[in-house]
C-alpha cells in the first residue's frame, strides 16, 4: 500500500513539474525600453575624431623592393598620389621605375658554372644542349622589370591608436588596394634558331603587360599632415625571367622545342614591400562633429 502511494505521489510530482515548465515556457518577458535624454541625447559615439584622410590629396614618395627573386632583385623609386573623398576611400595611382637591379645567388652559381660550359669544346655534349638556354654571360639574358604604373582603389576599414614603450601614441590606419596594372619589362626576344643563330639568339625585347595590382598596407602618422607608411603589394604575371626554352613542343607544348617565343614565359605572384614617407595636403587636419 505504500509502495502504491509513493508512486502516485512521485506520479502526479512530475506531472506538476511538467505542467509549470511548460507554462514558463510559453510566458513572455518583456523590456523596458530607455530613451536617453538630455546633452547624450542623439549624440555620436565619438566626438572630436581626427579625420587624416577626408578631403585632403595624399602626395607619397616610395621605395619599393622585388621578394622572393630566383635571378634578379629590383629596386624601385616611385610614389602614390590619389585623392580622399571620405576617410576610407581614396582613388589614385601609384607608380615606380626599377632604378636597382641586383643578382641572387642563384644566378651567380648559374654564370660560375656557365663559364666552365663554355671553355670546353663546342662539340662536347653539355655545351650543345645548353646552348639555347645560356648565351655568354647569364645576367644579360635575364626578364627585368623596369616600371610599373597602377590606377588603384585605396579602402581604409580600420584605424586606431599605436601604443609605444606606454607613452607615444601614433594615430594608425590599416587600408587594402587594388587595381590594374601596366608593368614594363625587358625579356629575352622570340628567336626561331636559337641554337645557330648566335648573332641575335639572346638579344632583348621590350613589352608591356597587362596585370593587376593589389595588396594592404599601414599608415603611422607622425603629425596631422604627415606619416610612414608600410605596403605589401602583389603582382600576378606571366614572363621569362631567366631567358629559358622550357615549353612549346610535344603533348599540351610543355617540353622545350629550341625556341623563345611567348609559350615560355612563365606564371609568377610577384610581390613587393614598400616604404613611404605620405604627405597630406592641406596640411590642416578636419574633426568630426
Amino acid at each position: 500500500m505504500k509502495t502504491k502511494t509513493r508512486k502516485l505521489t512521485t506520479r502526479l510530482l512530475a506531472l506538476a513539474l511538467g505542467a509549470a515548465a511548460a507554462l514558463g515556457v510559453t510566458e513572455r518577458a518583456n523590456a523596458q525600453e530607455i530613451l536617453l535624454t538630455g546633452p547624450l541625447a542623439g549624440a555620436p559615439a565619438v566626438r572630436k575624431l581626427r579625420l587624416h584622410r577626408q578631403g585632403r590629396f595624399e602626395v607619397s614618395p616610395s621605395i619599393s623592393f622585388t621578394l622572393l627573386d630566383e635571378y634578379q632583385r629590383t629596386i624601385l623609386f616611385g610614389a602614390r598620389l590619389g585623392y580622399n573623398f571620405t576617410d576610407w576611400l581614396q582613388v589614385g595611382v601609384w607608380g615606380g621605375y626599377g632604378a636597382v637591379k641586383m643578382s641572387t645567388y642563384l644566378t651567380d652559381q648559374i654564370q660560375t658554372r656557365n663559364v666552365q660550359r663554355l671553355g670546353r669544346p663546342p662539340t662536347d655534349t653539355e655545351r650543345r644542349l645548353t646552348a639555347v638556354n645560356l648565351g655568354p654571360d647569364f645576367n644579360e639574358q635575364l626578364g627585368d622589370m623596369n616600371w610599373v604604373v597602377s590606377p588603384q582603389i585605396l579602402v581604409t576599414p580600420f584605424r586606431g591608436k599605436l601604443a609605444l614603450f606606454q607613452s607615444i601614441y601614433l594615430d594608425t590606419d590599416l587600408y587594402v588596394f587594388g587595381g590594374p596594372a601596366f608593368v614594363g619589362l625587358n625579356e629575352r626576344a622570340d628567336c626561331t634558331e636559337c641554337a645557330t643563330d648566335g648573332s641575335t639568339a639572346f638579344a632583348m625585347a621590350s613589352r608591356t603587360a597587362i596585370t593587376g595590382s593589389f595588396g594592404l598596407g599601414l599608415s603611422f602618422y607622425i603629425n596631422h599632415w604627415s606619416a610612414l607608411g608600410i605596403e605589401w603589394r602583389f603582382l600576378p604575371m606571366s614572363w621569362n625571367t631567366g631567358g629559358f626554352d622550357t615549353a612549346g613542343g610535344g603533348k599540351d607544348a610543355e617540353f622545350p622545342d629550341n625556341k623563345i617565343t611567348s609559350a615560355d614565359r612563365r606564371f609568377h605572384f610577384q610581390q613587393m614591400l614598400s616604404v613611404s614617407f605620405n604627405m597630406n595636403l592641406p596640411t590642416k587636419i578636419r574633426l568630426s562633429e
